[in-house]
């Protein structure tokens, strides 16, 4: 059963008066969050085999180099 907007208890303490408050900046870090965060969700068997980010970036260049060496040169204009 949903209760009513009246019916819900405040659970914050009394000292945390946001009305009061003042000098927030609402998004004031929000574009130095954009600029350093690039999060990938590992699976957990893939965090066990990789568990630092080190060691995920260490197996991605390796990768990288892996694919590179397979790929033909057939580009445009190559003769």
């Amino acid at each position: 059963m949903k209760k009513d907007v009246d019916e819900l208890e405040d659970e914050l303490r009394p000292e945390y008066d946001f009305a009061t408050m003042t000098g927030g900046v609402r998004g004031k870090y929000v574009e130095r969050f954009r600029a350093g965060t690039n999060l990938v969700l590992l699976d957990p068997d893939i965090a066990l085999a990789f568990p630092t980010d080190e060691s995920v970036n260490e197996a991605l260049r390796l990768l990288l180099q892996i694919a590179q060496r397979q790929q033909p040169n057939n580009w445009v204009g190559a003769d």
